[in-house]
């Protein structure tokens, strides 16, 4: 199939070499909003990858499929723009960095029956997945705590912050999902902070560099959501279920950034894992090789946009609960979606 990609930073990059080596992929076109970065990026892959020569020009280039990695401002547009030419789509998370933008952009996709895929690689992560299974087969009996947390080993680039959405949207919601994904249960409720201890363009842009969040599952369950751009040990993923029988982690590993203090313990991690890529890389392979599966007709989708909007939901609760100070429920949250999704109408 001929498989379109936007967006070609971070990413991007490693989505273009996954998409170029896969057997179904006849050829990789990519586009981005630097035309030269993306013509940098097809000669470097080389045979088998091209250039379009525009956005515009690659909707109009005889794709089979689209994979959106831009810059999450665009995500929402761009899967408009797949919908009205009748292609599959598989973008990053968000959808959109609100709400409205996000049901607008869901109610087209369900009109026009196309398919949109999420990428919420954490899903296709052999720890996430032994843990869902874990939890689903009662092995760890009435699941009572979860403790989750996403800890970047060096902030991003100052230009990053403002269009990222920020740390809720942009790193927690990994968290929010992997949380409701793993336990198969939902938030209902939700009590976040945030801080400011590092570089002032967080602040600027009315973002902190530290958020914890406390979420309460519907069925009682206790859960923490913490994060930081500056962990400078490494890049720390984890998350850790208890139960009333046992209590298991994932991301705990010889590459997990944390060095004990007991006596006897080894003095320090000699190649802790630095970022995404490095620690997710098979799970990024994973879930767009089974776009393509869906694409083909030979899998179903495992993980639509609605599941991105109940991420959403919590990632907005946390916000509106860190500048107001107080509890927020999603139910309040999901009627500010259902009056969006009016006014889309």
């Amino acid at each position: 199939m001929r498989v379109v990609l936007f967006g070609v930073g971070r990413l991007g990059s490693f989505h273009a070499a996954t998409l170029h080596a896969h057997p179904e992929v006849s050829e990789l076109v990519l586009a981005d909003a630097d035309a030269a970065r993306a013509a940098e990026a097809a000669a470097r892959l080389g045979a088998g990858a091209r250039a379009a020569a525009s956005v515009d020009a690659a909707f109009t280039d005889g794709a089979d499929a689209v994979v959106i990695a831009s810059t999450t401002s665009a995500h929402a547009g761009l899967i408009s723009r797949a919908v009205r030419a009748g292609l599959p789509a598989y973008c990053e998370k968000p959808v959109a960095l609100d709400l409205e933008s996000t049901v607008t952009a869901l109610r087209e996709v369900e009109e026009a029956g196309t398919v949109l895929q999420m990428g919420f690689q954490r899903r296709f992560d052999p720890g996430y997945r032994a843990a869902r299974e874990a939890v689903r087969a009662g092995r760890l009996g009435r699941l009572h705590t979860v403790r989750a947390l996403t800890s970047d080993m060096a902030p991003p680039p100052p230009e990053f912050v403002p269009l990222s959405g920020g740390l809720y949207r942009d790193c927690l919601i990994h968290d929010f999902d992997a949380v409701r994904w793993v336990t198969g249960r939902e938030v209902t409720e939700v009590y976040a902070m945030g801080a400011n201890g590092g570089a002032g363009f967080f602040r600027e842009a009315g973002d902190v560099d530290t958020a914890a969040a406390l979420l309460t599952l519907d069925d009682g369950t206790l859960a923490t959501a913490t994060s930081t751009r500056y962990n400078g040990a490494g890049y720390d993923i984890r998350m850790e279920l208890a139960g009333s029988l046992d209590q298991i982690a994932v991301g705990v590993g010889p590459r997990t950034p944390v060095t004990s203090v007991e006596p006897g313990a080894a003095p320090g991690v000699p190649d802790p894992w630095t970022g995404f890529v490095d620690r997710f890389g098979d799970a990024y392979r994973a879930e767009i090789d089974a776009f393509l599966r869906v694409v083909s007709g030979r899998s179903q989708n495992p993980c639509d946009g609605r599941e991105a909007l109940d991420a959403l939901l919590v990632a907005e609760a946390c916000e509106v609960s860190r500048r107001e100070r107080r509890p927020v429920t999603i139910a309040e949250m999901a009627e500010v979606a259902e009056r969006a999704a009016k006014r889309a109408e």
